[in-house]
């Protein structure tokens, strides 16, 4: 029997990276994974609370920790990589400060909760089920490049989630399903999500090196896991390769998008016809 999780969407998957959200979700039925969401959870903080300060930043994703622990729920799937990040930082750093642990179970006038798991839907797909045997789709024509961001490893210390400067998890799962997944050098590097409406010459500047390494090493799309690193490939795109005078025609796949795919779940219910840039006639 196949486990159950509960399930923190946080706001993006909720809104603008509600594709990323909708391929999980049919991937898990799929799989005959179960996911009870959260109730009550809230935003987790990321890209400002921790900025602003320490006890927000953890009480914030701290509520809906609790919230999972008093409905019974000892693991918690976090599809966004900002998200992840920040719940995991606060279970971390609960358990390692003893004033900041106190001061929160002030807050919330209970025990928080110390042993509860946070993982990744990678960690999930690659170690509780056969993804593989699942597959019934050919997509081996697709190159496809694994852009994990600059969130889903850092801290290692804190996240202690695969290889920090080259992870390897994403490769892995979507080779298993019959994907050529290439090798390059981008893997890790910030796409600027934080800075997409302030500093956004920047922006492009990095994005349009994150695709030149795609090309060069002969992608014809790139998979990602962190909604905010979608929204920039995928969306400024365009305007780069107009700014630069190129064209990329790089679809970009949420990796859940490219399971359900390979699962034979048909593309209009992963949501890929939401996408800037077609998929059309690669799929």
């Amino acid at each position: 029997m196949n486990p159950t999780y509960g399930y923190y969407p946080g706001c993006s998957l909720h809104s603008t990276g509600a594709e990323y959200d909708i391929s999980f979700r049919a991937v898990c039925k799929k799989l005959n994974i179960g996911l009870k969401e959260i109730e009550g959870w809230i935003c987790c903080g990321a890209s400002s609370a921790h900025s602003y300060s320490k006890i927000l930043s953890t009480a914030l994703p701290m509520h809906s920790l609790i919230a999972a622990d008093e409905m019974g729920l000892s693991e918690i799937v976090v599809p966004c990589a900002a998200c992840f990040t920040r719940l995991k930082h606060a279970v971390h750093d609960t358990n390692h400060n003893t004033e900041l642990e106190d001061q929160l179970g002030e807050i919330f006038n209970r025990e928080l909760p110390k042993t509860i798991k946070v993982l990744h839907p990678l960690e999930i797909f690659s170690n509780e089920v056969d993804v593989a045997g699942a597959q019934v789709k050919d997509l081996s024509g697709l190159n496809v490049v694994c852009y994990y961001g600059c969130l889903l490893t850092r801290p290692p210390k804190v996240m202690q989630f695969d290889e920090c400067e080259y992870p390897m998890s994403m490769d892995l799962l979507l080779r298993s399903i019959g994907i050529t997944t290439l090798d390059w050098s981008y893997k890790t590097d910030c796409c600027g999500g934080a800075f997409s409406l302030t500093e956004t010459d920047v922006v492009r500047k990095l994005v349009h090196d994150i695709f030149e390494e795609a090309k060069a090493v002969g992608a014809n799309a790139i998979s990602v896991a962190c909604p905010l690193c979608h929204a920039n490939l995928d969306t400024r795109q365009p305007e780069v390769e107009q700014e630069y005078n190129t064209k990329y025609n790089l679809p970009i796949f949420y990796f859940t998008q490219l399971i359900g795919l390979a699962l034979g779940i048909p593309a209009e219910e992963l949501a890929i016809q939401k996408h800037f840039v077609s998929a059309e006639g690669m799929i």
